[in-house]
């Protein structure tokens, strides 16, 4: 969340609410059939996650299936309130600078302000 502070803090993101469009555009451009609807997406994206840019290629066995079975898994603890254990979840899947981990902590963010 720290990283994702600082994004909106700076001139990247103008509020927490664009940097969780982008989110999501991001995590739908790894389908490949969806085409990202946000103006200078790719940029943003290589701007935001460099690694990426270089061509960062997903772990071996992983795909996207894996991932929105952990975004379902991560959703429901944290609708149910469970949040430490949501975020225990994303730890063991993700390293703290995968953005999809990011994605996934801001799940959780969403859900705690509805509290």
């Amino acid at each position: 969340m720290d990283r994702v502070e600082e994004l909106v803090s700076g001139d990247q993101f103008s509020s927490k609410s664009e940097f969780q469009r982008f989110a999501v555009e991001y995590v739908l451009s790894e389908i490949d059939d969806y085409e990202p609807e946000m103006l200078d997406f790719e940029d943003v994206r290589d701007e935001v996650f460099p690694d990426h840019a270089l061509g960062r290629e997903e772990p071996e066995g992983e795909g996207d299936g894996d991932f929105y079975q952990v975004a379902a898994r991560v959703r429901q603890f944290a609708l149910r309130g469970e949040v430490a254990t949501a975020r225990e979840l994303i730890d063991t899947q993700y390293p703290a600078t995968d953005p999809r981990a990011m994605v996934l902590d801001d799940i959780i963010e969403t859900y705690r302000h509805g509290e």
